[in-house]
């Protein structure tokens, strides 16, 4: 073999590795990421409808961010790749559709109702729902921007109005708070932890490996509140079809029952 035909060679060779490395226009495409925010609350059951997701669409790869509602449309307003945002309450959703940051009307998926956890210790010996008010109590909630922490407030509220219960239980109550956290599952960990005698969450939270280091105390019904859950495609999203057909398995009777199983309450199921 001559000098300049092993150098052709070593040439072809050499284009054809450097072609090889360079992805198909279509194949980029397709490894783009579904980008989903969605409220803490959430974590458990998204995370099951993003494995079975990702089944059903292959090539598309969900990435989650979980965080307080408030801290997820203000990333979003500042300009975060994000594809679907999915509030625990109106108000965050509200924030998002009056600055433009989502595609049409929000659409309601699930609900959710507040229950109160103690340690499993229960080192402040809380009996029923009347011992928050006492002194010494440390109570921690959410953050009134965050959504549950709006919630608790006026479960606390709505305590205080009915029978069994002292008209000024409320400030009573909310004077025993030590910590505000910026979602529902800091005060999860700080209970579960023992960090503090009592905290508001949702119902959904409390799954079977946090129940073994928790007790629950349910709030009645005439108190408490339906946490209502909007979910709505992204203005900017980069993976617009990819956000559709996941909004469409939210929606979906399987998305539903998967939702449900996690402990939140299907849009069957919206009554008080």
């Amino acid at each position: 073999m001559n000098r300049v035909h092993r150098r052709t060679l070593v040439l072809v060779a050499s284009l054809a590795l450097l072609l090889g490395t360079v992805p198909a226009h279509g194949a980029a495409d397709a490894a783009k990421p579904l980008e989903v925010y969605a409220a803490a609350s959430l974590a458990d059951a998204f995370n099951e409808l993003g494995r079975l997701f990702e089944q059903r669409q292959p090539g598309i790869r969900v990435r989650f961010n979980f965080a307080g509602s408030q801290q997820l449309a203000t990333q979003i307003e500042q300009g975060a790749a994000a594809d679907v945002f999915a509030s625990a309450d109106e108000r965050w959703m509200d924030y998002a559709k009056e600055r433009g940051l989502v595609v049409g009307e929000p659409t309601l998926f699930v609900h959710n109702r507040l229950v109160v956890i103690v340690p499993k210790t229960n080192p402040a010996r809380i009996g029923r729902l009347q011992d928050l008010a006492k002194g010494g109590i440390k109570l921690v909630l959410a953050a009134d921007a965050v959504p549950v922490g709006r919630y608790s407030r006026t479960v606390i509220r709505n305590l205080s109005r009915i029978e069994g219960f002292p008209a000024d239980y409320a400030p009573r109550t909310l004077k025993n708070v030590v910590s505000e956290e910026e979602n529902v599952k800091s005060v999860v960990s700080k209970v579960q932890l023992g960090e503090a005698d009592a905290g508001f969450v949702y119902r959904s939270d409390i799954s079977p490996a946090i129940q073994r280091y928790v007790r629950l105390f349910e709030v009645p019904a005439s108190a408490n509140v339906v946490a209502a859950y909007p979910i709505a495609r992204v203005k900017d999203a980069r993976a617009p079809e990819a956000a559709k057909a996941f909004l469409d398995l939210v929606l979906s009777p399987e998305g539903q029952q998967v939702l449900e199983r996690h402990g939140l309450m299907p849009l069957a199921a919206n009554g008080p």
